[in-house]
């Protein structure tokens, strides 16, 4: 597995994780709880973006990894 795939890879995860700590949010009756899953929440959206902005970086230098 390349090295582009792998960071894909781990994106696509926290996308995931992301998913479920929005819903968690949601669902939580304790103010301090949500403001913990808020907080959690915008740590992986900064990860992700990060990982994204990677990502453009690697498809640029190797062209031939784009799209996988």
């Amino acid at each position: 597995m390349t090295v582009g795939a792998k960071v894909k890879q781990t994106a696509a995860n926290l996308k995931g994780s992301q998913s479920t700590l929005r819903a968690y949010a949601v669902q939580a009756e304790n103010v301090e709880t949500k403001a913990v899953f808020q907080e959690a929440l915008e740590t992986v959206n900064n990860i992700i973006q990060d990982l994204d902005n990677r990502i453009k970086t690697l498809e640029f230098e190797e062209p031939q990894y784009k799209g996988y």
